[in-house]
């Protein structure tokens, strides 16, 4: 069936809004519903931007700073209902994985990144891929270090999609920030382009990527080609674990492959989830197989 002109247009603006513009999801969940005391906090990005996040305390020393993908937020995604199911139509939930890193001994900061969750609105509510994103990082550290009186050689970061870009952009852009920092899980880093050019496929227009390239410029003021962690990646040398769906239906496996290659880091490994096509699978990995995650912090983070 030929897709008219002006459905295919219909389909570009709803994508190209929805990623710059991303919906704010609710916070779902909490800590103390699986069992761990947790506060409340409130912190500044590196411009300014107030972020909002949970503290988890353990009786040690260590942190682990965790973020997320977009549209999620600290708590995950809920997919499972209305109007969230549009996208996936499951639940991803990363309280799990503060629990076991809770469990494993450490304090855990997880937060809101700018325009998600329950953090401030920034940048005129555009999602940028990291290109804004990557303030909120640095703030997040800069909170960590102050709150437990820690310098960064007691910080791991465990950054999702989203905040694995960002992550990426704020160690090149800012590298005297994380200095010491022992460890680092990206899951799911990814380029905007591959992305975009999947969702067109899915909806059936393959070949309106230079009509979405024009329409996401229009409402956010980046092209698509600039929404890549890649050239940033040569700057990370922190021991860098990156995990990705395999064959994920939203992107190539040769973008992650990519930006795992270009990484300045020589204690690097790269694990391939498989057994699924769905990309918010890949979130909920950890959360259900989370002896990897535990070992590679375990190793770095002593």
């Amino acid at each position: 069936m030929t897709i008219s002109d002006s459905t295919e247009r219909q389909i570009v603006a709803s994508l190209a809004t929805a990623f710059a513009h991303p919906v704010r999801a609710p916070i779902m969940r909490r800590p103390d519903e699986y069992g761990m005391a947790y506060e409340g906090v409130r912190f500044a990005s590196e411009d300014g931007t107030t972020l909002e996040g949970w503290f988890i305390p353990a009786d040690s020393d260590k942190l682990v700073i965790a973020n997320h993908p977009g549209p999620g937020n600290r708590y995950g995604f809920p997919g499972h209902i209305e109007p969230y199911n549009a996208m996936v139509d499951f639940e991803v939930n990363f309280l799990p994985d503060y629990r076991n890193l809770h469990n494993a001994g450490y304090n855990v900061l997880a937060y809101d990144l700018r325009n998600h969750g329950q953090s401030d609105s920034a940048g005129g509510g555009v999602m940028s891929f990291g290109l804004h994103e990557y303030q909120d990082v640095i703030g997040s550290l800069r909170y960590g270090c102050r709150r437990l009186g820690i310098d960064n050689s007691r910080i791991a970061l465990f950054s999702r999609c989203l905040g694995a870009n960002s992550t990426i952009i704020a160690m090149s852009k800012h590298p005297e920030e994380f200095q010491g920092i022992r460890a680092l899980i990206a899951l799911q880093p990814s380029s905007f382009r591959p992305v975009a050019q999947a969702l067109l496929s899915s909806q059936g227009v393959p070949d309106a990527i230079d009509a979405f390239d024009l329409e996401f410029k229009n409402l956010s003021g980046f092209n698509l080609d600039e929404l890549t962690p890649t050239p940033y990646a040569k700057d990370v040398t922190v021991p860098t674990l990156v995990a990705q769906v395999h064959h994920d239906s939203s992107t190539h496996p040769s973008d992650v492959q990519g930006i795992y290659d270009n990484l300045g880091a020589t204690d690097k490994k790269l694990h391939w989830i498989e057994g699924t096509t769905r990309r918010f699978d890949g979130y909920n990995y950890f959360p259900e197989n989370p002896q990897l995650m535990l070992e590679w912090f375990a190793d770095h983070l002593v």
